[in-house]
């Protein structure tokens, strides 16, 4: 049986998933991106074929996204991010109309059709205070690690506002907050919810309709997709546990699986 890898090489980590010809997922890898992109490439890649229990000739396609999607030479195809993050939120959730893909180094909105097309879409990658980086690094000022800004976020008993549009500003905000001694736990959720707001303004910009999905490693942060679902007024797709890391990954498969369908179909015409 022939399967498909997809890999999302992000700026702050790799996925990878492999899926079969009927789209079923059977394996999936996560590396840290580091310095080192093919590197990291290859290594979710083996990994999800060791996770699926198959070896590099089972593997029928390849297909890549990311910012580092050029990096791994054995791709046949290589997705924007764009495209990759609408057809595996389709895929996960039909209903999908926009997409927000909120990652370690930007945040992006679309806004997608009934076949998974980009209508219209919006980036936010001039400042670290509209992405990931923003939480992570706010954790880590304050002592804690990125696994913690969820259940740290979560202790919360007030929403300290951080209202820096640019992440230097924000940070000497969250410097100020702790040296009048507010919690920490407040600070990580103000934070979050400065997050939020940017987010939403993203999302108008690209025209939003329900359904919602979100995808993206900070969304395995319940908190952040709380706040969106009351920003939104609204019920959000959030796909549960990790599987919100892997969605781009799922989407380059799929667009693979895609592609080795059509050139199956153009071998056999002729």
């Amino acid at each position: 049986m022939s399967h498909i890898v997809g890999v999302d090489v992000g700026s702050t980590y790799t996925k990878a998933v492999v899926i079969s010809e009927e789209g079923a997922l059977v394996g999936r890898s996560l590396r840290r991106t580091g310095f080192k992109l093919a590197e990291a490439a290859q290594e979710a890649l083996d990994g999800a074929l060791e996770a699926a229990k198959l070896e590099r000739s089972d593997v029928a396609y390849i297909s890549t996204t990311g910012y580092g999607r050029f990096q791994l030479g054995s791709r046949q195809l290589n997705v924007t991010d764009l495209t990759a993050s609408a057809w595996g939120a389709r895929f996960l959730y039909p209903g999908t109309r926009t997409v927000l893909d909120v990652g370690g180094q930007t945040m992006k909105a679309s806004r997608i059709d009934e076949n998974g097309r980009v209508q219209s879409f919006r980036l936010n990658d001039k400042c670290a205070a509209g992405t990931g980086a923003f939480l992570e690094k706010t954790a880590r000022y304050m002592g804690y690690s990125t696994d913690q800004v969820g259940p740290l976020a979560a202790t919360s008993r007030e929403n300290v506002p951080i209202s820096g549009v640019c992440a230097v500003f924000a940070e000497a905000e969250v410097i100020n907050h702790l040296s009048q001694g507010v919690a920490p736990a407040d600070i990580m959720q103000g934070a979050i919810s400065s997050l939020v707001t940017r987010s939403v303004q993203l999302m108008k910009r690209v025209k939003m309709e329900p359904e919602f999905t979100l995808v993206g490693g900070i969304l395995r942060f319940e908190t952040m997709a709380e706040l969106l679902r009351g920003r939104l007024g609204a019920d959000v797709h959030v796909p549960e546990g990790d599987m919100v890391q892997y969605v781009l990954a799922l989407g380059a498969a799929l667009l693979g699986r895609r592609r080795l369908q059509k050139l199956a179909l153009e071998g056999a015409a002729a």
